[in-house]
């Protein structure tokens, strides 16, 4: 497990159940994070494979190119399996080590609800493994973490509107961020229709509607199920 340990602590982590859906879903909030100064990364929870028009080794190099797109200072991946994820006590005790080797002060995950059965997995895993991260008296690597917040991102399968407790303005990064999804060519491009809408025009046009909600250019919302405590009014002021 040491190769999960990056060189210091995280500000933020994104737990991906596939690659690209950190970009997909946050690529906008990463960019502003890394432009503020702060250390970013993303543990995927499977290869995402197989796909229709990927494979191991496609997913790798376009994983590589987004991750350089999005300058990361940290990516991994616990190889578990893609289509089957489970919240099993194995994949808690492997994503509960990484909270601890990274002890990240923010997760990013995916929201509670959605089509795609990996991913409602994925955020199950995340509490509970969140939950075990912090456990003493264990033979898990680390020291005790509690990652202090758990943010929740929407992703792209099931067409709900949840009211998102936070819209972050992404209005500068989001040419970069649809650089970064197009790096997953095999995904977002591969076999896929050309007639507007694309896919890509779903991805862009979905921020748009949320930095709409902002008065900005574009945004991309994160949900929370506990309370955001600010230690000013400063941050509420337009």
């Amino acid at each position: 497990m040491t190769d999960l340990q990056p060189e210091s602590p995280l500000d933020v982590l994104v737990v991906a159940p596939h690659p690209d859906d950190a970009e997909i879903s946050v690529g906008g909030i990463i960019l502003t994070a890394r432009r503020q100064g702060l250390r970013v990364g993303v543990i995927e929870l499977t290869n995402g494979e197989p796909t229709p028009h990927g494979s191991p080794e496609i997913r790798r190099e376009e994983t590589a190119k987004a991750t350089s797109l999005l300058d990361l200072s940290w990516r991994a991946c616990l190889d578990l399996p893609n289509r089957s994820l489970t919240e099993t006590t194995v994949a808690r005790r492997e994503l509960a080590t990484v909270f601890r080797l990274c002890r990240p002060r923010v997760i990013l995950a995916p929201f509670s609800e959605d089509a795609h059965p990996d991913h409602v997995a994925a955020s199950q895993l995340v509490d509970s493994a969140r939950f075990w991260s912090k456990l003493s008296r264990t033979d898990l690597p680390g020291e005790p973490w509690w990652p202090p917040r758990l943010y929740h991102y929407w992703s792209i399968h099931l067409r709900i509107h949840p009211s998102p407790a936070v819209v972050i303005d992404i209005s500068q990064e989001i040419d970069q961020k649809m650089a970064a999804v197009r790096a997953y060519a095999s995904q977002m491009l591969t076999g896929r229709s050309t007639e507007f809408p694309t896919l890509l025009d779903d991805i862009r046009d979905r921020a748009r509607y949320w930095g709409w909600t902002i008065g900005a250019a574009y945004g991309e919302p994160l949900g929370c199920r506990e309370e955001i405590g600010l230690k000013s009014i400063s941050p509420l002021l337009p």
